[in-house]
């Protein structure tokens, strides 16, 4: 018998509202937000005190995170498709006959190929499981992250720890 034990936060506070434009097929989206909801799941063994993992402590990091991305514009900084300039000031992003111009301060930069959902949620994981091991949560065995652009549409990333 294989017996799973896991906790999950999600929703509520762990929110952030980002612009983005996407790749697909050699084609950008045009320049849009979401306002994003975020699903952290943990799964592991129970630890001395009987716990998974602590609600609080992932909620917070949840937090953080989202809160990094919160009223930003997503750039997909390894993108293969859009020409992407850095300046002391600024973000230039380009795609054809369509150039933009953003602030520093108004920019996520993640090391992502596209600002879709899925590659979001594998670096929110990573950024999750990074305090996850700071914690010392060494009985966690998977990491789900999930990320809703709007409701009925997300996009998932799990990884075994």
């Amino acid at each position: 018998m294989t017996i799973t034990r896991r906790v999950t936060v999600e929703r509520n506070r762990l929110r952030f509202a980002a612009a983005h434009m996407a790749t697909f097929q050699g084609e950008c989206e045009p320049l849009h937000g979401h306002n994003y909801d975020v699903f952290v799941e943990v799964e592991g063994d129970l630890t001395a005190d009987a716990w998974v993992w602590d609600f609080g402590s992932l909620k917070r990091a949840a937090k953080a995170i989202a809160d990094e991305l919160d009223h930003k514009f997503i750039l997909q900084r390894e993108s293969k498709i859009l020409a992407i300039e850095e300046s002391d000031s600024s973000w230039k992003v380009s795609f054809g006959a369509r150039d933009y111009v953003f602030p520093r301060s108004d920019v996520a930069v993640l090391p992502i190929p596209n600002s879709t959902a899925e590659c979001i949620a594998e670096w929110f994981a990573g950024r999750i499981a990074t305090h996850l091991r700071d914690e010392g949560a060494d009985n966690i065995r998977k990491l789900t992250i999930g990320i809703e652009e709007m409701p009925g549409q997300a996009g998932w990333y799990t990884v075994d720890l």
